[in-house]
């Protein structure tokens, strides 16, 4: 089973846990994720399964698109819900006018520190294990890049909010650092993520559901179809001739495509047999190649 398939994550559950799950459910090894969520976190987890594993590397720097509530009166250590808190409770009532003023500091390309609870390294070891023992840290700022930054409603001491921003970027530290500024702390209450690059929660399928499918019978028709991945790569269909010359990863003439860098290449409509990088005209090399001979091909 070769494709991508979208998983609505639940609260509670690391990225990895729903990794784990959808191995059993699906009876096969080759597995992985496109983005890690924070167990409190909801939505939009990229799955890919067989040879497509392979595409994690176009995704590594893929924009994403959240929805969340930050409550005011008190920080915690992890800046989210499931934290200790490391300030005093304070009974706050906010505006919308106070929170939109806020938000403008957050807007466009800023210096942001880490959580001490993230995946971030240090001397090669994730900051949240060194957190955990207590042990001293100092985590540099990083430049990330908040895209969009809608405030959508305040109520009491909690602002919705809508965010679109680069790869990198914490929404628990802004959330933190909004409370610094505004001078009562803060932190994120709920995270739901709606989109990864082309990805989106409409697409998405519960754990349950995709159980309940399986059990049916086969779950491919969950699965995207491969033609609507990675949106910014023109596709090309090769006849017979050339895809036995791209499974062997020799270079191919690929018709031309608006002098197109990288190329997604097909065998019929829904194998992905490539992705192919230009050398030089109509000249491509098989940068990535998803079906080999030896690959067993599953349509999904």
């Amino acid at each position: 089973m070769n494709g991508v398939l979208i998983i609505d994550k639940p609260a509670g559950l690391t990225s990895h846990d729903v990794v784990n799950r959808a191995r059993r459910i699906l009876e096969q090894r080759s597995i992985g994720h496109l983005g890690t969520l924070d167990p409190m976190a909801t939505g939009v987890l990229p799955l890919v399964a067989g040879t497509l594993t392979r595409l994690a590397q176009f995704y590594t720097s893929a924009e994403k698109t959240y929805e969340g509530t930050i409550r005011f009166g008190f920080a915690t250590d992890t800046y989210d819900a499931e934290g200790e808190p490391t300030s005093p409770p304070q009974q706050v009532s906010v505006s919308k006018e106070e929170v939109e003023t806020l938000a403008v500091h957050f807007r466009g390309v800023i210096e942001q520190i880490p959580p001490r609870f993230s995946a971030k390294k240090i001397l090669g070891v994730p900051a949240y294990k060194l957190a955990r023992k207590q042990k001293d840290l100092v985590l540099k700022p990083v430049q990330v890049e908040i895209k969009e930054f809608e405030i959508l409603a305040v109520e009491v001491a909690c602002a919705r909010f809508r965010a679109r921003v680069a790869s990198g970027t914490y929404m628990r530290s802004v959330a933190h650092d909004m409370g610094q500024l505004l001078g009562c702390g803060a932190h994120l209450e709920s995270l739901r993520r709606t989109a990864v690059a082309e990805f989106k929660i409409e697409d998405a399928h519960s754990l349950e559901q995709l159980q309940h499918v399986a059990q049916q019978g086969s779950a491919d028709h969950l699965f995207l179809h491969p033609r609507t991945l990675l949106p910014q790569f023109p596709s090309v269909t090769a006849d017979e001739a050339t895809a036995a010359r791209i499974r062997s990863g020799r270079p191919v003439n690929l018709p031309e495509l608006s002098r197109a860098h990288q190329v997604k290449v097909f065998s019929g409509q829904r194998d992905l047999l490539a992705i192919a990088t230009r050398v030089a005209g109509t000249l491509f090399h098989p940068k990535i190649v998803l079906f080999g001979t030896d690959t067993p091909v599953r349509r999904l």
